[in-house]
């Protein structure tokens, strides 16, 4: 809110870079924009001439993660956050399309969202999709989601990712995902074997360390020049 066509701020224009420095403690939404869905305007001046400059200048990656509806219900102040049934992921295409030397790092809040997200980072090699974000971070979503994502992009994705609200919460966040992630991952080794392929003990701990890390590496790795 405030941004959109009153045109970039010269003054902060002459040091674009300077926030890249700084890291802030205040991030979020603001209560004003309490009772919306959290979205991205692609149409912002702040995006389009501070943010992705600064991001292709610096070789910065931009994280998004989409679809949260803030204040469904008010009476529960910072808990009374909800889900948007159906996000736009187009915003997301076009981006990828808009700012093809910036890396995404995309997370959806909606399970409906899951497929398509898939299939856009199977065609934008500047997107990579991660983790099952709060809602989804139950093992039943975390099984669905990572089985999907490892049928459609094989092992070029995160599987899960550590934020957390709360630092407890990181104990039985890590331990439900990684039980349920390893089943997933017996199934398909399991597929593998049906088919007359035995994957070595190195396979086995390569795709391990793809889904927990070394995707995202290789992924911040790319020349996009």
């Amino acid at each position: 809110a405030g941004i959109r066509d009153t045109g970039p701020n010269l003054e902060a224009m002459k040091i674009p870079g300077a926030f890249a420095d700084k890291a802030s403690s205040t991030a979020g939404c603001s209560p004003d924009e309490d009772g919306t869905a959290s979205v991205v305007d692609e149409h912002s001046d702040l995006l389009s001439e501070v943010l992705m400059k600064v991001c292709e200048e610096r070789d910065l990656p931009v994280a998004l993660k989409i679809g949260a509806h803030r204040g469904v219900n008010p009476r529960l102040k910072d808990a009374g956050d909800g889900v948007v049934a159906f996000a736009d992921a187009g915003i997301l295409a076009r981006l990828c399309t808009r700012f093809p030397k910036v890396r995404f790092l995309v997370t959806f809040l909606s399970r409906n969202n899951q497929h398509e997200a898939c299939v856009l980072a199977s065609k934008f090699r500047n997107l990579h999709i991660y983790g099952c974000w709060w809602y989804c971070n139950n093992p039943s979503m975390i099984e669905e989601i990572t089985t999907m994502r490892m049928e459609m992009l094989g092992t070029s994705f995160t599987a899960q990712h550590s934020d957390a609200r709360v630092l407890d919460q990181l104990i039985y966040k890590w331990a439900h995902s990684r039980a349920t992630i390893a089943n997933v991952l017996v199934k398909e080794f399991q597929k593998l074997l049906d088919s007359g392929w035995y994957p070595t003990r190195s396979e086995i701990r390569r795709d391990v360390s793809r889904l927990f890390g070394c995707s995202y590496d290789e992924f911040m790795s790319k020349s996009f020049a």
